[in-house]
């Protein structure tokens, strides 16, 4: 049976499972759109293309499934780059689906061309740095290579965001929908599928070590590993450490969590790290500039390491390891489990735990600064049992004062590390949850993205805004005042009257600068069906002490 290209488009997405889109319609994608409305997906319209691809990833990284936006051609597709490269670079499959102008006017000064052709704006060019696979489909005849090649990227076991462009005549041609027959959407494919695991090799450092130490990163997230992880520590007395994107992979109120490693974190995993280990077992870390402190030579002297990640090129990208294994960590944990089974190793004394505990784990924070967030946080966190899915663009805050229990339950702003992400992010995330949703951030951030609160309110989707009041960019401001003598400059602005904003947007306020109001908005806020922002006084001249040497 022959159909259109853009209704080919259609099933191809509903072959992927995609249940919602996010996106804004134009003149050259409306074909699209047009077969969209006889289908089972749900069309969420944006604010702002930026919004829609932070709410298609926000949907597939709290899913774990593809999340997809689409847009016209020119400003449409243009406006996608920033949430298409914050994919890119944390690994989400997200597809984005764009219209092109008509071939048969590429290069002759058509109306939002980004064909590449004479003068026009070059889109795959612009989406070339940023995505796994990309294509401006400009005949039917390979669509069945593009379409495979696509759905190999977001499939792949290092997945990644994918663009699929159609100039507007060819989303009107007809072609056969049989073609989407041959299309393998089957997860876990893997180069790595065969990968040699050298089990001797990796159980013999273990059993020599006095003091190995776990990292685990987001591979492990990635790969649902947490069961595998949580034997592996305890059978071997073995401390955990994770990066900040695989928190809660281990709980953190495990006598095992040495909680994060990192800059902005507490100091109990860099004291353990370098005063006592001396075996380091990377699972699926990047051991990115956050995790290891502007790569500290500290962290890693004198150790011996084990690497282990799906992902050849993370393997030995900033370190020599003894041992580097290019494989799925599950894999990995699942075969030493069977190899201890038959050659046991004696579980690992951490009979010293406690006292890097007692003197480490605690915040480095100004309590005087700080004291009316650290309340909040963890009066919240409790009154939501910890069953809550978080995006937070601030991350400093949740680590310090929050023990999270459960991984794929909170989601930094990591990767290309974007203001204005959460709010889209949890708009998407929500529906494919239906836990309470919250969104993390600084007031600067919240001005970037404000209008989609609106699409929230549009579609009724549930979500808690918790927006951090200082009158300004807050990380720039703490880099002025330690780095560049407190000369302020581009960093303290003007706020809104929240209050006012949140009632005409039709949505619900909450006011919080003191310990009592923050107990009051807790209690009376609908965290499960409403719309909600509670707005979070803070200091603007209370600094966090870390340092990122800028």
């Amino acid at each position: 049976m022959d159909i259109t290209v853009g209704e080919l488009v259609v099933r191809y997405l509903q072959k992927l499972g995609v249940r919602h889109v996010f996106g804004i319609p134009g003149a050259h994608i409306l074909p699209v759109f047009d077969k969209l409305y006889d289908s089972d997906i749900k069309t969420i319209l944006t604010k702002h293309e930026q919004g829609a691809s932070f709410m298609a990833s926000g949907y597939a990284r709290c899913s774990g499934k593809i999340g997809a936006c689409i847009a016209t051609t020119g400003p449409g597709a243009t406006n996608l780059v920033t949430g298409i490269a914050n994919a890119f670079m944390n690994g989400t499959p997200v597809l984005a689906i764009t219209g092109e102008t008509p071939t048969y006017s590429f290069g002759k000064g058509a109306l939002q061309e980004s064909s590449g052709e004479g003068t026009a704006v070059n889109q795959n060019y612009i989406f070339r740095g940023v995505t796994k696979y990309h294509k401006l489909v400009q005949r039917i005849d390979y669509l069945p290579h593009v379409l495979r090649s696509a759905t190999s990227a977001l499939y792949s076991a290092v997945p990644g965001p994918v663009l699929l462009s159609f100039p507007y005549n060819v989303l009107r041609e007809k072609v056969d929908a049989n073609i989407l027959e041959d299309i393998e959407t089957s997860k876990g494919r893997s180069s790595a599928e065969d990968c040699t695991i050298p089990l001797e090799g990796i159980l013999e450092l273990v059993r020599k070590a006095r003091h190995p130490v776990i990292i685990a990163g987001y591979g492990c997230v990635f790969s649902q590993t947490e069961g595998e992880i949580f034997n592996f520590c305890t059978q071997l007395n073995i401390p955990v450490a994770t990066s900040l994107k695989a928190r809660g992979v281990i709980p953190e109120t495990n006598d095992l969590s040495l909680g994060v490693l990192g800059v902005t974190s507490k100091e109990l995993a860099y004291r353990y790290l370098t005063e006592k280990a001396d075996l380091l077992i990377f699972l699926g870390v990047s051991f990115g500039e956050r995790t290891s402190y502007n790569w500290n030579p500290a962290l890693l002297n004198g150790k011996k390491i084990i690497q282990v990640d799906i992902n050849p090129a993370q393997l030995e990208k900033t370190f020599e390891a003894d041992v580097a294994v290019c494989c799925d960590v599950k894999k990995v944990l699942n075969k030493l489990e069977g190899a201890l089974k038959a050659n046991p190793i004696e579980p690992k004394d951490t009979s010293y735990l406690p006292y890097y505990r007692d003197q480490y784990n605690h915040s480095t924070l100004n309590d005087e600064d700080f004291s009316l967030i650290s309340y909040f946080l963890t009066k919240l966190h409790e009154h939501l049992n910890g069953n809550a899915v978080i995006f937070d663009d601030n991350i400093i805050y949740m680590q310090h004062y929050v023990n999270l229990t459960k991984n794929r339950c909170y989601f930094p702003n990591s990767g290309i590390s974007s203001l204005g992400h959460a709010v889209p992010a949890a708009i998407g995330a929500k529906l494919s949850t239906s836990k309470p949703t919250l969104a993390i951030l600084g007031d600067g951030g919240f001005q970037m993205c404000c209008m989609e609160l609106m699409t929230a309110v549009n579609y009724q989707i549930p979500i808690t805004v918790i927006l951090l009041n200082n009158s300004s960019l807050g990380l720039v401001r703490k880099n002025q005042y330690y780095n560049y003598s407190g000369r302020y400059i581009a960093c303290d602005f003007i706020n809104p009257d929240y209050a006012c904003l949140a009632r005409a947007f039709g949505i619900n306020y909450g006011h919080v600068a003191s310990n009592s109001e923050a107990d009051m908005v807790i209690e009376q806020t609908d965290f499960s069906s409403g719309i909600n922002l509670i707005e979070v006084m803070m200091n603007k001249d209370g600094f966090p002490t870390y340092s990122s040497g800028r």
